[in-house]
């Protein structure tokens, strides 16, 4: 069943004959995945890896039949292409462009209240279904097909978690990257709640880090009722300095709030079993699944 992403999503992409962009759709086609061609203003009617490319959200979604978006915009104009995927009625976007201005993806978040769309990132490394589906930056390689769901807000520290559950034998349900970003679309709890409904993902992975109170809302929800599958989650960020951003532009604690000592505190009381260390994530897990 999968969550957000499967082998029935027809993607386009924003950017598309830009050089990331250019990078990745390779990848994703290469993996046999679903891409039906992509937007770039003004190259409209070209061709591009052999497929077609639009002016507009519009034209691709009306030519193909798209309902989700990966976005690959350069910063400064990343948050008129989310509006445009927005005013288009797609269905999912996957926005992976980093330092986009906060202020814009305030004027973001506002037209997403009321909208059909739903948005992952940005400043993620995107959504995939192993086999079905992959829309962002995440090395297909070590995805493999199985039952555990994965939300996360940093990237490599997600490869790390994925790869050793496969060696484990522990294939994935979905992994979705929320981004790292303090205005962002989905979040913990929204993964979540699509996670507990879906019948195809016995357990799920979390991995936080410092700044913001989105773990300490996760916390909230795994408490408000029985999730009824086992979460791991890791806290990235025990060390950092109070007061200092650490790569993501919400990963910064202030005095008193958004420590991970607070966060691993939260999720602890919650039920979740909070491993100390990134490499106790696949064994943690397996243990888990075989005790069910």
């Amino acid at each position: 069943m999968a969550i957000l992403v499967d082998q029935s999503t027809r993607v386009i992409c924003q950017g598309f004959t830009g050089k990331q962009a250019t990078f990745y759709s390779q990848l994703a086609l290469a993996s046999g995945f679903q891409l039906l061609g992509g937007v770039s203003p003004g190259k409209g009617g070209q061709q591009h890896l052999g497929l077609p490319v639009f002016d507009s959200v519009a034209d691709a979604k009306h030519q193909t039949g798209a309902n989700a978006s990966v976005v690959f915009v350069p910063p400064a104009h990343a948050a008129s292409a989310l509006l445009e995927a927005i005013d288009a009625g797609i269905g999912l976007v996957v926005c992976v462009t980093e330092k986009i201005p906060v202020l814009d993806m305030v004027r973001v978040r506002y037209a997403l209240e009321g909208s059909t769309t739903t948005l992952v990132g940005p400043n993620c490394i995107g959504v995939i279904t192993p086999g079905q589906c992959r829309m962002g930056v995440m090395p297909n390689e070590i995805f493999t097909p199985g039952k555990i769901g994965v939300v996360s807000r940093a990237a490599t520290l997600t490869y790390e978690a994925v790869s050793q559950m496969s060696k484990c034998g522990l294939g994935q349900s979905t992994c979705v990257g929320i981004g790292g970003d303090p205005v962002h679309g989905l979040s913990f709890v929204d993964v979540l709640k699509l996670f507990r409904e879906d019948n195809d993902t016995g357990g799920v992975v979390m991995i936080g880090e410092i700044g913001g109170d989105e773990e300490e809302r996760a916390a909230d929800f795994l408490s408000s009722k029985p999730f009824g599958k086992p979460v791991i989650a890791f806290i990235a960020g025990t060390s950092a300095p109070e007061g200092r951003r650490m790569g993501h532009a919400g990963a910064i604690q202030q005095v008193g709030a958004g420590t991970a000592t607070d966060k691993i505190q939260r999720l602890k009381a919650a039920g979740v079993i909070v491993v100390s260390s990134p490499m106790e994530i696949g064994n943690t897990m397996a243990h888990e699944c075989l005790a069910r």
